[in-house]
């Protein structure tokens, strides 16, 4: 009986679906498999450069090159689940995929977004007592305090992702077997769900104005004091240093968040927005990290930017390289900064 039928929507609940990201590409979707290929390997190329590049030199050793280098990690990770699927979607127009892979994918997009977040977070933490509390850096960015992080951070990602699946586990999916999305995004499988799904999206929603919420009170207000004490640095070379480091860092937050911000939008509000658009704002929403973060972090980074461009070029980098500031790094020569 046809999906409008009483026994397709009373008593079937489909557990094998068909992912159709783009249908109105139809035409150019072959054309399209090269350059996604390229860009995928080049994510990984670049992010697996940088992370070499910080695991390899004992000078970037420190509690800022190895946030870097574990973001650019989960970036890795993030691409991994999201293009592979998304170039076989290219391939096939009717792309399968079973309901325990399409949640498994589900789980860990949102489980490594989250990570993405949690990540900028300990990078502010990170500079703000390296600017704010320079005589105390040393004692208190600790590699224990860093092992609590990376905790915090899995234990945070964890609890936010597992009741989404969850909850879209125990759904019904009656209307179609068709998911109208390159990937098994929370929004698009509520779609094709059937019964009450009221508890659902609101659970959604709020995790989300929740989680982004509380992420961006807490780095503007760590900015606002990292940036007040950056310009009250005495030394100029010491003050620009401070500041083109927590510019690299805001560069990559305002990507992530409003990258996911306009995805919100257009999801919730604009509904005559096509669906190849909407698609292609996720892409960019889950592939845009990935692709920049290794840029601004390789290029704006002196000490890593110095390093690549030894290992790439055969290049060696001035004698001063790997090493922060003195007014970052060596708390017996810099003044103890005002409250």
């Amino acid at each position: 009986m046809g999906e409008d039928g009483n026994i397709s929507t009373v008593n079937i609940s489909y557990i094998n679906f068909f992912l159709v990201g783009f249908p109105g590409l139809q035409q150019w979707r072959s054309l399209l498999v090269l350059p996604l290929t390229f860009l995928y390997v080049t994510i990984i190329t670049a992010n697996a450069v940088v992370i070499y590049t910080v695991v390899a030199q004992r000078s970037l050793h420190q509690p800022m090159y190895v946030l870097i280098a574990l973001l650019l990690a989960v970036n890795i990770c993030a691409a991994t689940v999201v293009m592979p699927k998304m170039l076989e979607g290219f391939v096939l127009y009717a792309n399968p995929i079973s309901l325990p892979g399409c949640l498994a994918q589900m789980f860990f997009i949102y489980f490594t977004l989250l990570l993405d977040y949690n990540l900028l977070l300990a990078m502010a933490l990170d500079r703000y007592v390296a600017i704010c509390h320079p005589l105390r850096y040393s004692d208190l960015m600790t590699s224990r305090l860093l092992g609590s992080l990376a905790i915090f951070a899995l234990t945070r990602s964890l609890g936010v992702a597992a009741p989404l699946v969850i909850l879209t586990a125990r759904a019904r999916f009656c209307h179609t077997a068709v998911i109208r999305h390159f990937t098994c995004e929370y929004i698009a499988l509520l779609s094709i769900a059937c019964g009450d799904l009221t508890f659902n999206n609101q659970l959604g929603l709020a995790m989300r104005l929740i989680t982004v919420t509380f992420d961006l009170v807490l780095l503007g207000t760590s900015y606002t004091r990292i940036i007040y004490a950056a310009f009250r640095i005495s030394s100029g070379g010491a003050r620009s240093k401070a500041l083109h480091t927590c510019g690299s860092h805001l560069l990559v937050i305002l990507t992530i968040y409003l990258s996911g911000l306009s995805t919100s939008i257009v999801f919730r509000v604009a509904k005559t927005v096509s669906q190849d658009v909407q698609n292609l704002l996720s892409a960019i929403y889950l592939l845009l990290p990935g692709t920049l973060n290794p840029l601004i972090y390789g290029v704006r980074t002196r000490e890593i930017r110095q390093h690549v461009g030894k290992m790439l070029c055969g290049k060696e980098p001035p004698q001063e390289v790997g090493k922060i500031p003195q007014t970052l790094q060596n708390p017996r020569v810099e003044r103890k900064l005002p409250g």
